[in-house]
This record gives structure tokens, sequence and C-alpha cells, in this order.
């Protein structure tokens, strides 16, 4: 037993053995582990402090004087000259033991609920906002404390880097070792910006025009809700947008346990609007070039939130230029340019320079009074009428249809795809048309069927590259029914008139900060089109200012190569009832326009829709201030015209021809018509319209004494269906007559006048064509003339010199070939005779007479009355006039030589 004892201790012992080497090795290990852990962690800890350490060494200190005064930004024009101060005014300071604590409850709940438990950083509220940014984004949820807000707004730039966390947070606890919480807090509500100023009293006398311990607890929680953003919050301008922040400050305060639900839900019920000051009592605008520095700061606000210019003193360089921006602000307060109808008329104009994006000035409305007040050039958004066609329709057309100007389109009855009619603004259809009239008459028929053939999502997304924030395409987009600003049509236009480079509007090329760092801010070109697009519907455009029958001549300049577009609104059939609007009166009257150097879009109307324009010089208002804006900054400038680019070929169109066809050789210059096309997509086809067609051959004529009448026959191939003959007279080659337009290939005339030389001319019509003419003569006999016969008897020895000389006679009678007869007019037997004759118009005839001597025989032609003498006694003659009439003479007398 003692053995097998002995070996059950030894096993035991031998068990054991290997289990407590296992546990000293494990043991060991973590050992190991942990030593590691704790060198890293001392390690990192000292990289952390080396790195946070050289992050603040640069840190700013801390100025007592720039923790209680906002730093004011510089403003500078194009120039880089200095034009304003903004944020250096308008602030009312506050001590701590004046803040009611309605008011600080208000911020501390929104802001920094546990201001006065932390020591300038608030690691709770810091691990939460780590947590949103990791699952909900970076930037979605702040964790700076009120403290931080108070270092940042007073030394730091909004930079989102660890360096100026760091430095921030440094600077925090010094500033929380130097100060109380009540000082921090009272730097704090007096440093913030609040839109219209600086600090919570300013802001509470500007909107409420109340004191502090005035506030209610709806109005306390609005003026709390306004530092994440002030401009989107202010009430005057967005008092929907700052409802909503203040009910959700309400809301944080129950939530802190400021508030009881019962106060919450009560101050959400009050309408912000109810207890604000009255728009007539605002503080009134007294800056410098307000419209044009409003565009300013929402640019860098948007551009970069973090920034303050109110507060941070950043140098701002703007695109401004001044001469430019007087002069608009000059024709929108004064009568100079247009007489306005009355003192409510408003107009927002956004003047670029069209090569690079850049705003040289902003009219921002008529007659302002408030500061910042709303902006009619980038706040205003109505329906771009007309102004919407080559951008919605045209541009997309030539872009993807490569459509030439000349493109043919037919006004006529149409609807829309869903079967509503459409109408132009005249109510008339104007048949047939090129693209360019429809676009410089403004035909809305002929804009829809455009769009229709382009298709929607074509002109949706042509129309989205020049910058118009449209989701969807409509096809009442076609004719404007979308809402734009002055501005974003400007941005549109610009396009065009640079060769079809975009560049977004903008106010500020850069932004230096105060420790030197430089923000460029200027936006990259895009091309968004062709430059066959962009050239077309420039020269287009031209052509609704500068023809007879464009509808913008009123905003042309002369002697400047101006583009531009009208465009005109209009009320449903329910509002011209419920507003009382009177036949052609609109809501909105628009021009933009452009040339290569400036670009401008001008919008009139009423901020209140249903106030209406009058037909007539009120709708003109905005090509007027277009002409004369753009006169003015284009004096002593070089403004070049719109270059053909090489994608372009200029094409002779037959007009009206459809499709287009190319002029012929024998086409009246008239009917010319000298377009452009995209280069390998003009027309091929030539017209024929006015081609010559072959002339009739084997024109006979021939006289039929029997019936007394001329036959006319010719011959034409049989395969000219449609041809007919027109045939036209001449008597005695005096002018063309028609006397008929006949299918068959003969005529016959009747009644030809007795010895008229007659020339007939036939030529074959077809249509618009037609031959040169195949011509015949053919003269009619006449048959009272009796051809002279020798004369018979004794010749007498006296003669009768001039025998007949009666036919001569006064100038315009006189009878060149028969004044003297020559045959039988010289009688030897004595005799003298005396005749009268008459004759009318030219004529040759014969002429007989007995006397004692014999027989005489003279012939003559012309016109008059004459009186002779001739030998021969009781001598008659008869003459006939060539043209168409006949003369006669007769005479009695003693025989006599003369």
């Amino acid at each position: 037993m003692a053995e097998k004892y002995q070996s059950r201790e030894e096993r035991r012992k031998q068990q054991s053995k290997p289990k407590n080497k296992g546990k000293k090795k494990a043991s060991g290990t973590f050992k190991r582990i942990f030593l590691i852990l704790i060198a890293l962690g001392i390690a990192g800890m000292l990289l952390g402090a080396g790195a946070f350490a050289f992050m603040v060494k640069d840190a700013p200190k801390l100025d007592e004087k720039l923790l209680k005064d906002p730093i004011s930004s510089q403003i500078y024009d194009m120039e880089n000259n200095f034009i304003v101060d903004v944020g250096s005014e308008n602030r009312d300071y506050v001590a701590y033991e004046d803040i009611p604590k309605l008011v600080e409850n208000a911020f501390l709940a929104t802001e920094d609920v546990r201001f006065y438990k932390h020591n300038g950083m608030d690691l709770i509220r810091l691990g939460g906002a780590v947590i949103a940014n990791v699952t909900r984004g970076f930037g979605s949820e702040g964790a700076s404390t009120i403290t931080q807000q108070v270092v940042k707004n007073s030394f730091l730039n909004n930079d989102k880097t660890l360096s100026r966390k760091a430095q921030e947070a440094w600077l925090s606890f010094q500033l929380e070792r130097k100060y109380t919480k009540q000082e921090i807090f009272e730097m704090y509500v007096n440093k913030i910006y609040m839109s219209e100023g600086h600090g919570v009293l300013t802001a509470s006398k500007i909107f409420f025009d109340k004191e502090l311990d005035e506030l209610e607890l709806h109005e306390a929680a609005l003026l709390a809700g306004m530092p994440q953003s002030p401009n989107n919050y202010n009430p005057f301008d967005y008092p929907e947008k700052a409802e909503k922040r203040r009910n959700i400050v309400l809301s944080l305060m129950n939530q802190h346990g400021f508030i009881s639900k019962e106060e919450m839900e009560a101050a959400q019920k009050v309408p912000v609007e109810s207890t604000l000051v009255a728009e007539d009592k605002r503080e009134t605008d007294e800056s410098k070039y307000d419209a044009f520095i409003d565009v300013v700061l929402d640019e860098v606000e948007k551009k970069y939130p973090d920034l303050d210019p109110y507060s941070d003193g950043l140098k701002i360089y703007t695109t401004l230029d001044p001469n430019a921006q007087k002069h608009v602000e000059t024709i929108l307060n004064t009568n100079e340019a247009v007489e306005y109808p009355d003192d409510e008329f408003q107009a927002g104009i956004t003047l670029l320079d069209t090569k690079t994006g850049e705003i040289r000035a902003i009219g921002g409305g008529r007659n302002q009074k408030v500061k910042r007040g709303f902006n009619f050039a980038v706040d205003q958004k109505r329906h771009a009428g007309s102004t919407f066609k080559p951008i919605v329709d045209y541009g997309p057309a030539i872009e993807n249809l490569k459509w030439g100007t000349y493109h043919t389109i037919v006004d006529e009855p149409h609807t829309y795809t869903g079967g509503t009619e459409i109408n132009n603004w005249d109510g008339r259809h104007m048949g047939p048309m090129s693209m360019r009239e429809a676009l410089a008459r403004s035909r809305n028929i002929p804009a829809l069927k455009t769009l229709q053939e382009v298709g929607s999502d074509k002109a949706l997304e042509f129309t989205k590259k020049l910058g118009i924030p449209m989701d969807e395409m409509y096809e009442s987009y076609s004719i404007g029914a979308y809402e734009v600003s002055s501005m974003q049509v400007a941005g549109a236009y610009s396009a065009f008139g640079n060769n079809g480079f975009y560049t977004e509007p903008h106010a500020v090329k850069q932004i230096e900060m105060r420790d030197g760092t430089k923000l460029d801010l200027k936006p990259e070109s895009e091309v968004v089109m062709k430059d066959y697009t962009a050239f077309m519907i420039s020269d287009m455009l031209k052509s609704a200012v500068k023809s007879s029958y464009g509808t913008g001549r009123l905003a042309d300049v002369p002697g400047l190569p101006v583009a531009g577009k009208t465009g005109t609104t209009n009320y449903s059939k329910e509002q011209e009832q419920e507003f009382g609007v009177p036949d052609g009166a609109v809501p909105d009257a628009w021009f933009a326009g452009y040339t290569t150097n400036y670009t401008a879009a001008i919008w009139t109307g009423y901020q209140d829709r249903k106030n209406y324009i009058n037909a007539g010089a009120d709708q003109k208002i905005a090509q007027k201030l277009f002409s004369n804006l753009m006169a003015h900054v284009s004096q002593g400038k070089e403004t070049a015209d719109f270059k053909v680019p090489k994608t372009v070929e200029k094409v002779a169109i037959e007009k009206g021809s459809n499709p287009a066809k190319l002029a012929s050789p024998f086409t009246p210059k008239d009917q010319i018509i000298y377009e452009y096309a995209v280069k390998g997509n003009a027309p091929t086809e030539v017209s024929e319209k006015f081609d010559k067609l072959d002339s009739p051959s084997n024109l006979g004529a021939s006289y039929d004494q029997a019936t007394n009448e001329i036959t006319l026959t010719w011959e034409y191939p049989e395969d000219a269906e449609g041809t007919q003959f027109e045939i036209t007279v001449s008597v005695n080659e005096g002018g063309d007559q028609q006397l008929s337009v006949t299918s068959e290939k003969g005529l016959k005339v009747a009644n030809p006048q007795p010895g008229a030389v007659y020339t007939f001319k036939v030529t074959a019509i077809r249509g618009d064509q037609q031959s040169d003419p195949a011509s015949v003569k053919v003269e009619i006999p006449d048959p009272s003339i009796i051809e002279e016969d020798d004369a018979e008897g004794e010749e007498q020895d006296d003669t009768g010199e001039d025998g007949q000389d009666g036919q001569d006679g006064d100038p315009g009678g006189n009878q060149d070939d028969g004044g003297s007869e020559e045959d039988g007019g010289n009688e030897e037997d004595q005799g003298d005779g005396e005749g009268d004759g008459t004759g009318e118009g030219e004529g040759g005839g014969d002429g007989t007479g007995t006397g004692d001597g014999g027989t005489g025989t003279g012939t003559g032609t012309g016109t008059g009355t004459g009186d002779g003498t001739g030998g021969n006694t009781g001598g008659s003659g008869t003459g006939t006039n060539s043209n168409s009439g006949s003369g006669t003479g007769s005479g009695s007398g003693s025989s006599s030589n003369n």
C-alpha cells in the first residue's frame, strides 16, 4: 500500500508540475503586455504632449481688447481699392448684471448647458460630438463651448484643423483661468454676430425694439437660436426658418429644465412676425453699395460658413466695378433712364463680366429703405418667360440635333403632350418660319415644338449645366414657366456670349484672414456647350434686338453687337378675374442680353405678383434699362462681335423652303437668306423653285385672209405636266400685252389690224418656274391699198413738179416716203391742182387722181396735216397709217404748173 501511496503522490506531483509552469508562463505574458501598453501610453502621452506643445507654440496671446470688441472686415473693389468696413458698427454693449436670467438660460440651453461646470472644454459634450460625427458624418454636431466660441471669434480663424483646435483648447483653458464665468458669458453675448449687428442687446433693439428685460420667452428663444446661422435665421428675411429654429430652442429649454412644457407649447404657438418691428420702422440703409455688399456677405457665408465677416477681421477682395454700380443705383432710383409708373414698381439687375462670370454690379431694387433688405436681383424668383427659350429650347436643339439657324418650324395650332392647347402671345399663327425668326419674334408654339423634338432629358441636361437648379423638365418650361433670379439668368446667358464656357456668377475673388492665410474663391470655368451652339444662339439673339421683326428692338445699342431676349409672363384666367387684371397686363417683364464684354439680366414688376404691369411702355422698361446700362459700361471699350467658329459655315437658303434648301442660281436675290449651319450638316438639296423651264419650240404664226385670223402653234414635251403658256403680243414693236394663259399649244387671234406687224411671245410656266420666251412675227396685209399701176397715154409737155406735195405737212406730219409723185407725178399737159391732206401716226399708202394731163400716184408716211399743190386737176389720194390710224386727202382747182 505504501508503494502505491507513494506512486500516487509521485503522480500528483508529476501532474501538478506542468500546471504550475503554465500559470507562471501566462502571468508573465500578461505582465509583459501590460508593461508594453503602459510604455506605449506614456510614449503616446509624451508624443501627444509634444505635438500639442508644438501646435500651441504659435497660439496668440490673450488680448483683452480683442475679447471685448469684434474685428471688422474690409471689402475691396475689382481694382483692390478699399470700399467699406463691415462689422465695426451697430453694437450695443450689455453688462452681465443687466442680462436677464431668461435670456441667459435661452443661450445656455442652446449653446452650452454645462457652461458653469467645465473648465473651457466639455469632455462629455466632446464625446457625444465625436460619436455623432462618426455616425452621421464629420461636422454634423459641434462640441465648442461658449468659452471656445469666444476664443475662436476673438483670436483664431475658422479652419477645422487639429492645430487650430489645439490652440483653441489651450486658449480656452487660459481664458477660464484669467476670467470668471460671468465675464466670459458677457464677452460672448456682446461678441456674437446677429445678422443685423453684433450682440444680443443690438439684436433685441433691431428686431423687437426692446431692452433685454422687456423680452418675452419666445423672443429670447428666437435670439438664442440665431448665432448658429445668423443670416439664415434673420426673422426679417426668413420668418419661417427663424420660427422653426426658435421652437427648437424652446424645446431645448424645456429639455434642460429651464421652462415647463406648458410654457414651451404656449411660446411655440406665437407667430414670429407678430412682435417684430414693423417694416416701415426698421433701420434704414446707409451703407455703401448695399445690394452688392449683401451678395458678397452671402457668398462668404455660403462658401465658408465658419467665417464671420463681421468679427473675423477679413480682407475681402471683390469683383465690384464702382462706376457700373453707381450707374445702376442711379437708373434705378431716378428717372434718368426711364419714367417709372410709381414708387412701388421694382427692378432687379445683375451685371456680369461675360468672360469671367465676375459680378460687376447689382441692382437690388428701387427706393430701398431697409439695411440689407430684400434683394430683387438675387432673392426674387419669378417665372422667366421667353428669356428661357434659348436655354431650354433652341440651345439644346442646336447642341443635340445640330439644327441650323434656317431650320423651319411651322407656327400653327398645337397642344402640349397632354392635349392642353398652347397659344402665342398675340393669339395668331404665322405658318412656316426659320428658327431664327421664331426666336426673334418670340413665338411660343415653335418653342414648344422644339422642346418636344429635342426631348425633356436632353433639355434638362443642357439647362442644368447653365446653372439653373432644375430637377425635372416640364413642357411648360419651354415658354419660361420656371422661377429664377436675374443672377441665374445672367449666368446662363453669359455662357452663350463666352463661346460655351460657363462660370458661376461670383462677387468674391479672394479672402485674406488675419494670419495672412489666403483663400481663393474664384470658381473654375466649365465647357457646357459646343462653340457652334453658343455662336448660333448669339447670332439669332442679335436678330431679336437688331431686326425689324425682333421683340427686343428697344434694348438695342446702335453700333454695339448686342444679343438678347425679351420675356413676359402672364396670369391664369382665374387670377385675371381675382386680381381684376386688364387685357394685356402682365406680372413680370424681363430682358436678358449680352455683348462679348458684359452680360445683364433685368427683371421688372412688383413685389406682390397681384400688382400688374399695364400694357404698353411699362412693359418695355427692362429693355430701356438694359440699353442704357450697356451703353454706359461699354463707353471707351472695344466690343468685339461674336466670332464665327470653325465648326460653323454660312449658307444661302431659299426663303420659305421647307425643309430648307440651298438657293439656286435662278433664285431671286430678295428670296435668298444667309444663315448658319453646323459644318457638315448644311442642306445639300438645291431648290428648283425658280429654275428656268425649256422654252416652247417650233413657234409659228400664219395669217388667214379668208377668216381674217392669225393662228399661233408651238410644241412642248408631252411629259411636262402642269405646264401652262403665257402669250403676249406687241403691235408694230410697241409694248407687250398679255393675250392669254393656256395649257393648249396653240392660239387664234381674230380681226388683226390691217397693215400691222404683230410680234408674239410664248413663255412656259409651271408654279414659280418659267422659261425664256419664244417669239415670232407676222405682218398683216392692208386690202385698201391699191398697188401703183404704170400710167398709160400720151405724156404731157409740162411737168407737174412736186405732184401730190400735199402729203407734206407740219413737223410731225412729214410724209418722208411720199412727198413727190415719182411715177406719173410729172405731166406734160399743163394743169395745176391744190389738195389738203391729213394723216395720223406713221403710215404709207397710194393715191390716184385724174386730170387733164393724166393720172398720178403718190406714197407717203407720217403723222400730221399738210397743204400742197400738184399738177393734177381734181386729184385725190388715200393713205393708211401703219400704226392704227388712216389719213385722207382731197383737192380741186385749175390746172397749173408749180
